[in-house]
């Protein structure tokens, strides 16, 4: 019921910067924790952040800690992934997911996006 929409990957240099946004369809966005995942070719797909449905409680994986940012706007139904000092083992296909906080930060979530491709050249 809930449809989740990626954008804004593409491809970027080491060190560079990119923001993802994740658009939510209907009045529940504010009801969900939200999650970005991602899964690099022949990896699993990890969790990278996830924030609760007030904003108030955020989480990181290490490997991304003080590099990426996770913001959501309840107003405009939206969650963003402010991604900067990008390294090649960044690339991947990004993911954002809505579920409870802590399911997300477990890993998993009850509604997907399509997913965007995120490229991060050395």
């Amino acid at each position: 019921q809930v449809q989740l929409v990626e954008s804004g990957g593409g491809l970027v240099q080491a060190g560079g910067s990119l923001r993802l946004s994740c658009a939510a369809s209907g009045r529940t966005f504010g009801s969900y924790a939200m999650g970005w995942f991602r899964q690099a070719p022949g990896k699993e797909r990890d969790v990278v952040a996830g924030i609760s449905r007030s904003g108030a409680d955020t989480y990181y994986a290490d490997s991304v800690k003080g590099r990426f940012t996770i913001s959501r706007d309840n107003a405009k139904n939206t969650v963003y992934l402010q991604m900067n000092s990008l390294k090649p083992e960044d690339t991947a296909v990004y993911y954002c997911a809505a579920d409870t906080f802590t399911r997300i930060v477990n890993g998993y979530g009850v509604y997907w996006g399509q997913g965007t491709q995120v490229t991060v050249s050395s």
